[in-house]
């Protein structure tokens, strides 16, 4: 009994260790923006009365002993450091203030994945170092309907950014350097994949997804392949130019199926 309560009792240590780690290496990034519901712990070197344990609100201000609303959210943990130790000093209520900022709890830093996904919402940034594929999978991964490629929006050095970036090719790409990382306020979009279409006498008529390299032979097999009645003899293919007017083609079976193509397989007259 006493063996087994030491057990759990070692468990626990072990996991609030590995949280108070974890939040110590968030707080050590550089980089690491402080954002409203983040629980932070402002002291000032041989000023105990100055010591405040808060939680950033919603607007991204603290309240601060002397100074009143100070605003620290949107800046690194050794900016807000230096604005109380400014506002302190220029106050004239310390002369030569050490201020020093401890994160205690990462709540306020969140991505939002929306889209094609599992389970679409957002999601706290646990660390740092989250990647977009961290984030895909917290919201279960895209759906079988959803494309290949993924949007991320969000802000970098105060300017909004959004890039494309092919789930695949992170893998693929040995580097990793297409795995975005993510920072505080950054939207993922999973659009729903491009979209063919194929009617007329084929087996199974309807739009399927456009897979990677696809020709109009694994289109067609895609839709069960032409009835007894059908053929690929005068085979039609609609298809959008830049301007948006659909152009009638004749296509050949290793031509590549573009977004939107319709395919139209003519019943044969003998």
């Amino acid at each position: 009994m006493l063996r087994a309560i030491v057990r759990r009792f070692g468990v626990v240590v072990v996991a609030f260790v590995a949280a108070l780690f974890a939040l110590g290496a968030a707080a050590a990034e550089g980089d690491y923006l402080l954002g409203a519901g983040d629980v932070i712990k402002v002291g000032v070197f041989q000023n105990p009365d100055l010591t405040v344990e808060t939680r950033i609100s919603e607007s991204g201000e603290i309240t601060f002993p002397l100074l009143g609303s100070v605003k620290v959210g949107g800046l690194s943990i050794g900016a807000a450091e230096n604005k109380v130790a400014a506002g302190l000093r220029d106050g004239g209520f310390v002369m030569k203030p050490q201020v020093n900022i401890l994160l205690t709890q990462l709540r306020g830093n969140q991505v939002s994945v929306l889209g094609m996904v599992g389970r679409p919402g957002r999601f706290p940034l646990e660390v740092t170092n989250t990647r977009l594929t961290d984030a895909l999978a917290l919201a279960g991964g895209p759906l079988q309907q959803g494309s290949d490629i993924v949007v991320v929006a969000g802000i970098r050095d105060g300017k909004p950014v959004r890039f494309e970036v092919d789930i695949a090719a992170i893998f693929l790409d040995k580097s990793g350097a297409q795995d975005v990382a993510l920072r505080n306020g950054d939207v993922i979009y999973v659009h729903r994949a491009p979209t063919f279409y194929v009617y007329g006498e084929v087996q199974r008529p309807g739009g399927y997804r456009v897979e990677r390299h696809m020709t109009v032979m694994q289109a067609l097999a895609l839709g069960g392949g032409p009835t007894l009645r059908g053929t690929l003899r005068g085979l039609e293919l609609h298809r959008r130019d830049e301007s948006g007017k659909v152009q009638l083609v004749t296509p050949q079976l290793d031509d590549a199926v573009r977004p939107d193509d319709v395919i139209y397989v003519k019943e044969s007259l003998f």
